[in-house]
């Protein structure tokens, strides 16, 4: 790789899952990456390598002073900051009204809050070069928010989704790009009790939320299509795009939710359409 096509990537939660496959690809392209976790240590036995183009950190992303000290130490060590991936995140099910304020409180704090400190410190350097990409990972259920049981999480990625586009409007101006990045099934530790949040108050009434629990956990769990490897691919592509899409669906399964849910709401909108014009002042 030449020296004008390497970039300095700053990747969030990067110990394991999507992020890790992510990391460990870029390296391996030579490009510069810093990647947080909140273990340091952890970190680096999971990407394997001591290389000077690697800068394992770790960060409280609730805390953005330690945001910010990881921010700074990126750009003063490996010399700028050009890709920033929000891709920290975990997994809560439970029904609405299982789920504890607490709970659904910190599933915000890191799905939301953590991206928004990251984009708050990075954003100053990107806009001051007109020069950037910031990628934020969503999910499918940040689009088609029908699944019993993830009401809190799709809530976390449906706000993802909401900000992004208005920052991808507000960063226009300054060469920067944003993608939503909305992965449907991938074969990480996603499903997993370590990635993965249950309601400590579980309601026997809800059939569904168990079904869908056991479902994720049990059967899907080491059998999603999508191939981890290929979706980090794909996301590196993109960098590389001089016009990349705000929305990036990644698995048949994602574009197959995706298309259903915009045929569901064009069909409504269309049924209801009388109603909703006929709310105007008339003339």
């Amino acid at each position: 790789m030449d020296t004008a096509t390497k970039k300095v990537w700053f990747v969030t939660g990067a110990s394991k899952g999507l992020g890790l496959v992510l990391v460990k690809q870029l390296l391996e392209q030579g490009h510069a990456v810093a990647a947080t976790s909140r273990n340091q240590q952890e970190l680096l036995d999971a990407v394997g390598t001591t290389t000077s183009s690697f800068l394992p950190l770790q960060v409280n992303l609730t805390d953005e002073s330690s945001v910010q000290r990881a921010i700074e130490a990126t750009i003063q060590t490996l010399g700028g900051l050009d890709v920033v991936v929000n891709n920290a995140g975990y997994g809560l099910s439970g029904s609405l009204e299982e789920l504890t304020d607490e709970e659904s409180r910190n599933n915000f704090d890191i799905n939301v809050f953590g991206s928004l400190n990251v984009i708050r410190q990075a954003m100053p350097q990107l806009r001051k070069q007109k020069a950037g990409h910031i990628l934020n990972i969503s999910s499918v259920g940040g689009f088609f928010g029908s699944f019993p049981g993830w009401g809190i999480y799709c809530a976390t990625k449906f706000a993802v989704e909401g900000f992004s586009e208005s920052l991808a409007a507000e960063v226009k101006a300054f060469g920067v790009h944003v993608t939503i990045v909305e992965p449907g099934y991938f074969r990480t530790n996603f499903l997993t009790s370590d990635s993965m949040g249950l309601p400590k108050n579980q309601i026997d009434a809800y059939k569904e939320v168990r079904e869908s629990q056991q479902f994720h956990q049990q059967e899907m769990n080491g059998n999603q299509p999508g191939d981890p490897e290929k979706a980090a691919a794909a996301m590196i592509r993109i960098t590389t795009e001089p016009n990349p899409p705000l929305h990036l669906f990644l698995g048949q399964d994602a574009y197959d939710l995706a298309r259903t849910k915009l045929n569901a709401v064009q069909q409504e909108l269309e049924q209801w359409k009388e109603l909703t014009v006929s709310t105007g002042f008339t003339a």
